[in-house]
């Protein structure tokens, strides 16, 4: 279940794709290839942002070890500016506190 379909209805999971378990390489080229942004707590996804540009975007959530609840209000919470990051070609990544 997508409990933020109503914000991001495409919005998937890499468990969905059966990604759990591969490299962050593999996940950042799939991500690509698909036309996905990244959203995740993994600073190594934000620094490969910074090295390589998008696609694919890429959305860091600062809030550490958080519960699932945090996480989601946190991706309410920065809905617009989101969006602003996947309209915006010269935007790569995007850092949520």
């Amino acid at each position: 279940m997508n409990r933020l379909a109503d914000i991001f209805p495409n919005s998937s999971h890499v468990q969905f794709h059966q990604m759990a378990e591969e490299t962050d390489t593999e996940i950042w080229e799939f991500a690509k290839a698909n036309d996905f942004c990244i959203v995740t707590q993994d600073a190594d996804f934000a620094e490969r942002s910074r090295l390589y540009g998008s696609p694919p975007k890429v959305v860091w959530l600062r809030c550490g070890n958080a519960p699932s609840q945090q996480v989601e209000d946190l991706i309410q919470a920065g809905a617009k500016a989101i969006q602003e990051l996947l309209d915006n070609r010269n935007l790569h990544c995007l850092e949520l506190q």
